[in-house]
């Protein structure tokens, strides 16, 4: 699985995170892993401890976000938009593996693909100010 496919998988599970109970969400993991025909351990293994990290640091993430997103606030942000900024925010910041101007182009593609028309240049916004911050 490439790098982009990859990802596509974390955005959707970190997506479901605003619709279950957090005791509630290793099953759904399970679930969504049974649902890829023919994954490899390697890429699964990926996949989830790239979510794990994610989801251990999502206060302070979203923290980052909130400071960036003038007049937003994850609270009251689309639900696709917050989970690509989540996964692009911490490629960004804490994965040093992936160059910002990567993470956050793929993030734009994601957003093109998931989001609201506005989604992508919310998101490259977003993303933009938080790479001049940081």
């Amino acid at each position: 699985m490439g790098r982009s496919e990859l990802r596509e998988h974390i955005f959707r599970i970190l997506f479901q995170i605003e619709f279950h109970d957090v005791k509630e969400l290793e099953e759904q993991i399970e679930l969504y892993f049974e649902q890829l025909e023919q994954i490899k351990d390697k890429d699964k293994t990926y996949i989830k401890e790239k979510y794990e990290k994610i989801f251990g640091m999502q206060d302070e993430i979203d923290g980052k976000i909130n400071e960036a997103a003038s007049g937003w606030k994850t609270s009251r942000m689309n639900r696709a938009d917050l989970a690509i900024l989540r996964l692009a925010v911490y490629e960004m910041l804490y994965d040093e593996d992936i160059p910002v101007g990567v993470a956050i182009n793929e993030a734009v593609e994601l957003a093109k693909k998931y989001s609201s028309e506005e989604g992508p240049a919310f998101i490259n916004g977003i993303l933009g100010k938080l790479s001049k911050t940081e």
